[in-house]
Protein backbone atom coordinates (compact mmCIF):
# COMPACT_ATOMS: atom_id res chain seq x y z
CA UNK A 1 0.00 0.00 0.00
CA UNK A 2 1.38 3.40 -0.94
CA UNK A 3 0.71 5.80 1.91
CA UNK A 4 1.60 9.42 2.48
CA UNK A 5 3.32 9.73 5.85
CA UNK A 6 2.08 12.87 7.58
CA UNK A 7 5.22 13.34 9.67
CA UNK A 8 4.17 11.56 12.86
CA UNK A 9 5.07 7.99 13.81
CA UNK A 10 2.56 5.34 12.83
CA UNK A 11 2.94 3.32 15.99
CA UNK A 12 0.25 0.77 15.18
CA UNK A 13 2.03 -0.48 12.06
CA UNK A 14 0.66 -1.57 8.68
CA UNK A 15 -0.96 -5.02 8.63
CA UNK A 16 -0.39 -7.68 6.03
CA UNK A 17 -3.22 -7.39 3.50
CA UNK A 18 -3.06 -11.03 2.44
CA UNK A 19 -5.26 -11.90 5.42
CA UNK A 20 -8.05 -9.62 4.21
CA UNK A 21 -11.19 -11.56 3.24
CA UNK A 22 -12.15 -11.80 -0.42
CA UNK A 23 -14.80 -9.09 -0.20
CA UNK A 24 -15.40 -6.07 -2.44
CA UNK A 25 -16.37 -3.99 0.59
CA UNK A 26 -14.27 -1.77 2.88
CA UNK A 27 -13.64 -4.31 5.63
CA UNK A 28 -11.10 -3.87 8.43
CA UNK A 29 -9.38 -6.34 10.76
CA UNK A 30 -12.08 -6.01 13.42
CA UNK A 31 -14.89 -6.83 11.02
CA UNK A 32 -16.14 -3.26 10.72
CA UNK A 33 -17.41 -2.29 7.25
CA UNK A 34 -17.19 1.30 6.04
CA UNK A 35 -20.40 2.33 4.28
CA UNK A 36 -20.34 6.06 5.09
CA UNK A 37 -18.06 8.23 2.95
CA UNK A 38 -17.15 11.74 4.13
CA UNK A 39 -15.97 13.85 1.19
CA UNK A 40 -14.14 17.13 1.75
CA UNK A 41 -14.80 19.44 -1.20
CA UNK A 42 -12.39 22.18 -0.13
CA UNK A 43 -10.17 23.13 2.79
CA UNK A 44 -11.26 26.78 2.54
CA UNK A 45 -13.82 28.41 4.82
CA UNK A 46 -15.50 31.81 5.03
CA UNK A 47 -15.60 31.75 8.85
CA UNK A 48 -12.63 31.73 11.23
CA UNK A 49 -13.93 29.77 14.22
CA UNK A 50 -11.46 30.09 17.05
CA UNK A 51 -11.33 26.33 17.74
CA UNK A 52 -10.77 25.53 14.06
CA UNK A 53 -8.31 28.01 12.56
CA UNK A 54 -6.39 31.23 13.25
CA UNK A 55 -7.80 34.66 12.38
CA UNK A 56 -5.65 34.94 9.26
CA UNK A 57 -6.77 31.57 7.95
CA UNK A 58 -4.45 28.78 6.83
CA UNK A 59 -2.20 27.99 3.91
CA UNK A 60 -4.88 26.71 1.54
CA UNK A 61 -4.23 23.83 -0.81
CA UNK A 62 -3.01 24.96 -4.25
CA UNK A 63 -5.70 24.54 -6.92
CA UNK A 64 -3.67 21.97 -8.94
CA UNK A 65 -3.56 19.75 -5.84
CA UNK A 66 -7.34 19.66 -5.53
CA UNK A 67 -9.40 16.96 -7.17
CA UNK A 68 -11.24 18.17 -10.24
CA UNK A 69 -14.99 17.64 -10.38
CA UNK A 70 -14.44 14.74 -12.77
CA UNK A 71 -11.87 13.12 -10.46
CA UNK A 72 -14.07 13.67 -7.45
CA UNK A 73 -17.16 12.13 -9.02
CA UNK A 74 -15.12 9.20 -10.32
CA UNK A 75 -13.85 8.39 -6.83
CA UNK A 76 -17.34 8.68 -5.35
CA UNK A 77 -18.64 6.37 -8.07
CA UNK A 78 -15.94 3.81 -7.24
CA UNK A 79 -16.90 3.99 -3.56
CA UNK A 80 -20.60 3.50 -4.27
CA UNK A 81 -20.56 0.97 -7.12
CA UNK A 82 -17.51 -1.12 -6.15
CA UNK A 83 -17.00 -0.67 -2.40
CA UNK A 84 -20.51 -0.70 -0.97
CA UNK A 85 -20.77 2.91 0.24
CA UNK A 86 -24.41 3.82 0.90
CA UNK A 87 -24.09 7.30 2.47
CA UNK A 88 -22.07 10.24 1.15
CA UNK A 89 -21.58 13.31 3.33
CA UNK A 90 -20.07 16.42 1.69
CA UNK A 91 -17.93 18.52 4.04
CA UNK A 92 -15.09 21.04 4.02
CA UNK A 93 -13.74 23.50 4.96
CA UNK A 94 -17.00 24.95 3.79
CA UNK A 95 -18.54 22.87 0.98
CA UNK A 96 -20.70 25.75 -0.28
CA UNK A 97 -17.45 27.35 -1.50
CA UNK A 98 -16.99 24.57 -4.09
CA UNK A 99 -18.05 26.10 -7.45
CA UNK A 100 -19.21 22.78 -8.91
CA UNK A 101 -21.14 21.60 -5.84
CA UNK A 102 -24.52 21.22 -7.56
CA UNK A 103 -22.97 19.28 -10.45
CA UNK A 104 -21.15 16.93 -8.06
CA UNK A 105 -24.38 16.36 -6.16
CA UNK A 106 -26.30 15.60 -9.34
CA UNK A 107 -23.66 13.15 -10.54
CA UNK A 108 -23.65 11.38 -7.19
CA UNK A 109 -27.44 11.23 -7.01
CA UNK A 110 -27.49 9.59 -10.47
CA UNK A 111 -25.41 6.61 -9.28
CA UNK A 112 -26.95 3.16 -9.00
CA UNK A 113 -27.60 2.23 -6.29
CA UNK A 114 -28.33 5.82 -5.27
CA UNK A 115 -26.56 6.75 -2.02
CA UNK A 116 -28.10 9.00 0.64
CA UNK A 117 -26.61 12.48 0.28
CA UNK A 118 -26.01 14.93 3.11
CA UNK A 119 -23.83 17.97 3.72
CA UNK A 120 -22.21 19.60 6.73
CA UNK A 121 -22.06 23.37 6.32
CA UNK A 122 -21.75 26.56 8.33
CA UNK A 123 -24.94 27.72 6.63
CA UNK A 124 -23.52 31.00 5.30
CA UNK A 125 -24.90 31.35 1.77
CA UNK A 126 -27.27 28.40 2.10
CA UNK A 127 -30.43 30.53 2.07
CA UNK A 128 -30.07 31.38 -1.61
CA UNK A 129 -28.95 27.89 -2.67
CA UNK A 130 -30.97 25.41 -0.60
CA UNK A 131 -33.66 24.73 -3.20
CA UNK A 132 -31.16 24.34 -6.02
CA UNK A 133 -29.09 21.88 -3.99
CA UNK A 134 -32.20 19.92 -3.05
CA UNK A 135 -33.14 19.74 -6.74
CA UNK A 136 -29.63 18.47 -7.52
CA UNK A 137 -30.11 15.55 -5.13
CA UNK A 138 -29.09 16.69 -1.65
CA UNK A 139 -31.24 14.93 0.95
CA UNK A 140 -30.43 16.77 4.19
CA UNK A 141 -27.98 19.09 5.94
CA UNK A 142 -26.09 19.53 9.21
CA UNK A 143 -25.50 23.20 10.04
CA UNK A 144 -22.97 24.38 12.59
CA UNK A 145 -24.27 26.81 15.21
CA UNK A 146 -22.48 27.25 18.54
CA UNK A 147 -24.32 30.29 19.90
CA UNK A 148 -27.51 32.30 19.49
CA UNK A 149 -25.93 35.52 20.74
CA UNK A 150 -24.77 37.83 17.90
CA UNK A 151 -21.82 39.29 19.83
CA UNK A 152 -20.67 35.86 20.95
CA UNK A 153 -21.08 34.52 17.41
CA UNK A 154 -18.83 37.29 16.14
CA UNK A 155 -16.23 36.53 18.81
CA UNK A 156 -16.30 32.80 18.04
CA UNK A 157 -16.28 32.99 14.23
CA UNK A 158 -14.62 36.38 13.75
CA UNK A 159 -17.44 37.20 11.33
CA UNK A 160 -20.83 38.94 11.75
CA UNK A 161 -22.89 36.26 9.98
CA UNK A 162 -25.32 34.86 12.56
CA UNK A 163 -28.33 36.19 10.64
CA UNK A 164 -27.11 34.38 7.51
CA UNK A 165 -26.76 31.08 9.39
CA UNK A 166 -30.27 31.40 10.84
CA UNK A 167 -31.60 32.19 7.35
CA UNK A 168 -29.79 29.12 6.02
CA UNK A 169 -31.43 26.92 8.64
CA UNK A 170 -34.88 28.21 7.71
CA UNK A 171 -34.21 27.82 3.99
CA UNK A 172 -32.99 24.24 4.45
CA UNK A 173 -36.21 23.33 6.24
CA UNK A 174 -38.26 25.07 3.54
CA UNK A 175 -36.44 23.17 0.80
CA UNK A 176 -37.16 19.83 2.43
CA UNK A 177 -33.56 19.11 3.47
CA UNK A 178 -34.80 17.35 6.57
CA UNK A 179 -34.18 16.46 9.25
CA UNK A 180 -32.23 19.71 9.55
CA UNK A 181 -29.55 18.98 12.13
CA UNK A 182 -27.71 21.61 14.16
CA UNK A 183 -24.16 20.84 15.28
CA UNK A 184 -22.98 22.69 18.40
CA UNK A 185 -19.63 22.65 20.21
CA UNK A 186 -19.63 23.91 23.80
CA UNK A 187 -16.43 25.31 25.31
CA UNK A 188 -15.72 26.17 28.91
CA UNK A 189 -15.72 29.88 29.61
CA UNK A 190 -17.07 30.58 26.12
CA UNK A 191 -20.57 29.22 25.53
CA UNK A 192 -21.18 26.34 27.95
CA UNK A 193 -24.22 28.23 29.28
CA UNK A 194 -26.07 27.81 25.97
CA UNK A 195 -26.96 24.11 26.12
CA UNK A 196 -30.53 24.79 27.21
CA UNK A 197 -31.13 27.87 24.98
CA UNK A 198 -29.85 26.00 21.93
CA UNK A 199 -32.14 23.06 22.60
CA UNK A 200 -35.14 25.34 23.18
CA UNK A 201 -34.38 27.10 19.88
CA UNK A 202 -34.17 23.82 17.97
CA UNK A 203 -37.35 22.46 19.54
CA UNK A 204 -39.21 25.65 18.60
CA UNK A 205 -38.09 25.49 14.96
CA UNK A 206 -38.20 21.75 14.34
CA UNK A 207 -34.43 21.28 14.07
CA UNK A 208 -32.55 18.31 15.52
CA UNK A 209 -29.73 19.37 17.85
CA UNK A 210 -26.47 17.46 18.25
CA UNK A 211 -23.80 18.56 20.71
CA UNK A 212 -20.24 17.58 19.79
CA UNK A 213 -17.41 17.34 22.28
CA UNK A 214 -14.51 19.53 21.19
CA UNK A 215 -11.80 17.36 19.63
CA UNK A 216 -8.03 17.85 19.22
CA UNK A 217 -8.10 18.87 15.55
CA UNK A 218 -7.07 22.53 15.68
CA UNK A 219 -4.06 23.68 13.60
CA UNK A 220 -2.54 25.42 16.62
CA UNK A 221 -2.49 22.10 18.53
CA UNK A 222 -3.78 24.06 21.48
CA UNK A 223 -6.63 21.73 22.45
CA UNK A 224 -6.90 21.31 26.21
CA UNK A 225 -9.11 18.61 27.70
CA UNK A 226 -9.91 20.94 30.60
CA UNK A 227 -11.57 23.41 28.22
CA UNK A 228 -13.86 20.77 26.73
CA UNK A 229 -17.42 20.56 28.00
CA UNK A 230 -18.06 16.84 28.35
CA UNK A 231 -21.10 14.84 27.35
CA UNK A 232 -21.86 14.27 31.03
CA UNK A 233 -21.88 17.98 31.72
CA UNK A 234 -24.06 18.70 28.69
CA UNK A 235 -26.61 16.08 29.69
CA UNK A 236 -26.66 17.32 33.28
CA UNK A 237 -27.42 20.86 32.09
CA UNK A 238 -30.21 19.63 29.82
CA UNK A 239 -31.75 17.37 32.47
CA UNK A 240 -32.15 20.38 34.75
CA UNK A 241 -34.77 21.67 32.29
CA UNK A 242 -35.95 18.68 30.25
CA UNK A 243 -36.85 15.04 30.72
CA UNK A 244 -34.43 12.94 28.68
CA UNK A 245 -34.94 9.24 28.00
CA UNK A 246 -32.64 7.09 25.85
CA UNK A 247 -33.98 6.63 22.34
CA UNK A 248 -35.04 3.02 21.82
CA UNK A 249 -33.49 0.87 19.14
CA UNK A 250 -29.97 0.06 18.06
CA UNK A 251 -27.52 2.93 17.64
CA UNK A 252 -25.46 1.06 15.04
CA UNK A 253 -22.64 3.16 13.57
CA UNK A 254 -24.29 6.50 14.33
CA UNK A 255 -21.86 8.84 16.10
CA UNK A 256 -24.53 10.46 18.27
CA UNK A 257 -26.14 8.99 21.36
CA UNK A 258 -29.73 10.22 21.21
CA UNK A 259 -32.29 11.06 23.86
CA UNK A 260 -36.02 11.65 23.51
CA UNK A 261 -36.93 15.08 24.91
CA UNK A 262 -39.96 15.41 27.20
CA UNK A 263 -41.56 12.25 25.87
CA UNK A 264 -40.97 13.03 22.20
CA UNK A 265 -41.15 13.18 19.33
CA UNK A 266 -38.13 15.53 19.44
CA UNK A 267 -34.69 14.08 20.13
CA UNK A 268 -31.30 15.54 21.07
CA UNK A 269 -27.96 13.90 20.37
CA UNK A 270 -24.48 14.06 21.89
CA UNK A 271 -21.37 13.03 19.99
CA UNK A 272 -18.91 12.18 22.76
CA UNK A 273 -15.82 11.29 20.74
CA UNK A 274 -13.49 11.94 23.68
CA UNK A 275 -15.28 10.71 26.80
CA UNK A 276 -17.45 7.99 25.25
CA UNK A 277 -15.61 6.78 22.12
CA UNK A 278 -17.68 4.82 19.59
CA UNK A 279 -14.78 3.53 17.50
CA UNK A 280 -15.91 -0.10 17.80
CA UNK A 281 -18.90 0.65 15.58
CA UNK A 282 -17.26 3.15 13.22
CA UNK A 283 -18.43 2.77 9.62
CA UNK A 284 -16.71 5.78 8.02
CA UNK A 285 -14.06 6.34 5.40
CA UNK A 286 -12.84 9.82 4.44
CA UNK A 287 -11.68 11.49 1.24
CA UNK A 288 -9.81 14.81 1.42
CA UNK A 289 -10.13 17.57 -1.14
CA UNK A 290 -6.70 16.67 -2.53
CA UNK A 291 -7.57 13.02 -3.03
CA UNK A 292 -6.16 11.33 0.05
CA UNK A 293 -8.23 8.60 1.65
CA UNK A 294 -8.23 8.25 5.45
CA UNK A 295 -9.67 5.39 7.48
CA UNK A 296 -9.99 7.49 10.67
CA UNK A 297 -10.45 11.16 11.44
CA UNK A 298 -7.33 10.95 13.64
CA UNK A 299 -5.23 8.82 11.30
CA UNK A 300 -1.58 9.77 10.94
CA UNK A 301 -1.30 8.29 7.46
CA UNK A 302 -3.21 8.61 4.20
CA UNK A 303 -3.40 6.76 0.90
CA UNK A 304 -2.96 8.85 -2.24
CA UNK A 305 -5.79 8.11 -4.67
CA UNK A 306 -5.23 11.28 -6.68
CA UNK A 307 -1.85 10.01 -7.85
CA UNK A 308 -3.45 6.76 -8.94
CA UNK A 309 -6.10 8.58 -10.97
CA UNK A 310 -3.59 10.87 -12.64
CA UNK A 311 -1.26 7.95 -13.25
CA UNK A 312 -3.82 6.09 -15.32
CA UNK A 313 -4.99 3.47 -12.80
CA UNK A 314 -8.18 1.57 -13.50
CA UNK A 315 -11.24 1.84 -11.27
CA UNK A 316 -10.54 -1.60 -9.83
CA UNK A 317 -6.91 -0.69 -9.05
CA UNK A 318 -8.13 2.39 -7.19
CA UNK A 319 -10.76 0.32 -5.37
CA UNK A 320 -8.18 -2.25 -4.30
CA UNK A 321 -5.92 0.46 -2.85
CA UNK A 322 -8.91 1.87 -0.99
CA UNK A 323 -9.69 -1.59 0.41
CA UNK A 324 -6.11 -1.91 1.64
CA UNK A 325 -6.42 1.45 3.42
CA UNK A 326 -9.61 0.29 5.16
CA UNK A 327 -8.00 -3.00 6.21
CA UNK A 328 -5.26 -1.03 8.01
CA UNK A 329 -7.74 0.83 10.24
CA UNK A 330 -6.74 0.92 13.90
CA UNK A 331 -9.04 -0.29 16.67
CA UNK A 332 -9.60 3.26 17.95
CA UNK A 333 -8.57 6.89 17.59
CA UNK A 334 -6.35 6.82 20.67
CA UNK A 335 -7.30 10.25 22.05
CA UNK A 336 -7.21 8.87 25.57
CA UNK A 337 -3.90 7.04 25.11
CA UNK A 338 -0.81 8.44 26.82
CA UNK A 339 1.10 8.54 23.52
CA UNK A 340 -1.63 10.21 21.47
CA UNK A 341 -0.50 12.66 18.78
CA UNK A 342 -3.15 14.63 16.95
CA UNK A 343 -2.85 14.59 13.15
CA UNK A 344 -0.90 17.31 11.41
CA UNK A 345 -3.90 18.16 9.27
CA UNK A 346 -6.59 20.24 11.02
CA UNK A 347 -10.29 19.50 10.72
CA UNK A 348 -10.72 22.04 7.90
CA UNK A 349 -8.26 20.07 5.75
CA UNK A 350 -9.53 16.60 6.66
CA UNK A 351 -13.26 17.19 6.43
CA UNK A 352 -15.83 16.69 9.19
Amino acid sequence: MTAVDLGLPIVRGTPETSARPDSPRLVDRLGRVATDLRVSLTDRCNLRCTYCMPAEGLDWLPKPDLLTDAELTRLIAIAVTRLGVTDVRFTGGEPLLRPGLADVLAATAALEPRPRLSMTTNGVGLARRARRLAAAGLDRVNISLDTLDPARFHALTRRDRLADVLAGLSAARGAGLTPVKVNSVLMRGVNEDEAVPLLRFCLAHGYQLRFIEQMPLDPQHGWDRADMVTAGEILAALRAEFELTPEPGERGGAPAERWVVDGGPAVVGVIASVTRPFCAACDRTRLTADGQVRNCLFSRSETDLRALLRGGASDEEVAERWRANAWAKAAGHGINDAGFHQPDRPMSAIGG
